[in-house]
C-alpha cells in the first residue's frame, strides 16, 4: 500500500493457517479470534476485513510449507507453482502454444491474482482429470481426489463416472481422498478435524445465511436469489432445484453418444452452477470448459454466435467490479447455452449419418 505494507488478501488466511499448524497448533486455524490475529501478524499492522480459513485439514499441509517464508515471498511461490499448472492444463487440452493466451487472457484470471486466490489449483485439478479420464484413469482419479480440498466443486463427478462406468477413477479418487483424510489426522490430530467440523456449520451459516461476505460477491444462483431480496429458504430451494437439474443433466448427457470434449464441457460448467458457494476467482475454472468447448468448435468450424458468446462471457466477467449482480452466473449460463447448442448439432449430424435415416 502507500505505507510499504503488505495489504491484506484472501492469500493472508493460507499463510496464518500454516503458521499457526507449524507452531503446532492447527487446530486453532479455525478459531476465528486466534487465526484473525495470526493474519495480522503475518501483514504486519491491523486490517478490517477477516480472511477465514473454510478448508478441511488436509489443505493444512500445503499452507504448513507455505508459511514456511514471509507472507509476500509465499504469495510470489503459491502463484509460481499454480499458474504454470493452470497453464499446462490448458494447453493439454488445445493443443498449443497460443492456448496460453486463452489462459492468461481470460478475465477470471485477473481476478484470482488479485484475490490472491486458488482457482489456478481447481481448474487444474479438475482439467487434469478430465484431459487424463480416458487415457490416463489412475492420475485422473488422483487429480480428483486431490480436488477433495474444495469437495463442493466435485459434486457431479460421481455421477459422471457412473454414467461412464469409469469404477476405476472412481476408486482411485475416493482412495486418494482417503489416504489424505488419513495423513491429516495422523499428521494434526483428532481435534483439528472436529474442529473443522465444528466450524463448517459457523462458516456456513455466516456466508449463507448472514450474509457477512456479501451475497453479490456469491456468483451462484443462491447468491443471485439473496441480492434479489429472496429470503435464505427460498434461495435454498431454487438452489436444490437447480442442482438437481444440474446432476440429471450430467447424467444424460455422460450416458449419451456425445463427444467427449461437449461432455467435459458441459460436467465442469455445471460443476459451478451446481454449487451455492461460488466466488468470482473460482470462475477460472470456466476456461477448461471453454477450451473443451473450443476444441470441438475448432475442429468442426468455429460459428459466428461462438464467437459472440465468447465475447459475451468476457465482457461479463470484466465487469464484475462494475455491476453488482451476479455476472459469473451469467458467463457459466452463456458457455451452458454455447454447449446445448453444440450438442444438439452433433446429435442431429450423427442421427443424420445413421444406416437407417440413410434408407
Amino acid at each position: 500500500d502507500a505505507q510499504g505494507q503488505p495489504i491484506a488478501s484472501d492469500f493472508v488466511n493460507v499463510w496464518a493457517a500454516g503458521r499457526l499448524t507449524g507452531d503446532g497448533h492447527p487446530a486453532l486455524a479455525y478459531d476465528w479470534t486466534i487465526h484473525k490475529s495470526m493474519e495480522v501478524r503475518a501483514v504486519g499492522h491491523a486490517f478490517a476485513n477477516y480472511y477465514g480459513w473454510h478448508y478441511p485439514p488436509t489443505f493444512l499441509f500445503v499452507a504448513s510449507v507455505l508459511a514456511l517464508i514471509p507472507i509476500l515471498p509465499a504469495t510470489v511461490m503459491w502463484f509460481a507453482i499454480t499458474l504454470p499448472a493452470y497453464l499446462v492444463t490448458v494447453r493439454s487440452i488445445l493443443g498449443d502454444r497460443a492456448s496460453y493466451l486463452l489462459a492468461l487472457g481470460f478475465p477470471a484470471t485477473l481476478w484470482n491474482v488479485t484475490a490472491t486466490q486458488n482457482g489456478f489449483l481447481t481448474a487444474a485439478l479438475i482439467g487434469g482429470t478430465l484431459t487424463m479420464l480416458e487415457r490416463r484413469p489412475a492420475a485422473a482419479g488422483i487429480c480428483l481426489g486431490l480436488l477433495s480440498y474444495k469437495p463442493h466443486f466435485g459434486l457431479l463427478f460421481p455421477i459422471a463416472l457412473i454414467a461412464a462406468r469409469q469404477w476405476r477413477v472412481m476408486m482411485i479418487a475416493a482412495a486418494t481422498a482417503a489416504v489424505m483424510i488419513v495423513l491429516s489426522w495422523l499428521a494434526f490430530g483428532t481435534d483439528t478435524w472436529l474442529a473443522f467440523f465444528t466450524a463448517t456449520p459457523k462458516m456456513t451459516d455466516a456466508v449463507l445465511a448472514q450474509g457477512l461476505a456479501e451475497f453479490g460477491r456469491l456468483q451462484s444462483v443462491f447468491g443471485f436469489v439473496r441480492t434479489q431480496g429472496g429470503g435464505e429458504k427460498f434461495a435454498w430451494i431454487v438452489q436444490i432445484v437447480t442442482t438437481i437439474a444440474c446432476m440429471t443433466t450430467v447424467y444424460t448427457l455422460w450416458r449419451s453418444r456425445t463427444a467427449y470434449e461437449l461432455k467435459a464441457a458441459g460436467l465442469v460448467t455445471l460443476a459451478l452452477i451446481a454449487t451455492p458457494y461460488l466466488y468470482i476467482y473460482d470462475l477460472v475454472v470456466l476456461a477448461v470448459a471453454i477450451s473443451f468447448l473450443l476444441r470441438y468448435a475448432l475442429r468442426h468450424g468455429l460459428l459466428t454466435a461462438e464467437a459472440a458468446g465468447l465475447a459475451l462471457i468476457a465482457g461479463l466477467l470484466l465487469a464484475y467490479p462494475y455491476v453488482k449482480t451476479q455476472v459469473g452466473l451469467g458467463a457459466a449460463l452463456v458457455v451452458c447455452a454455447l454447449i446445448a447448442w453444440r450438442v444438439r448439432t452433433h446429435q442431429l449430424a450423427a442421427l443424420s449419418a445413421s444406416p437407417a435415416s440413410s434408407s
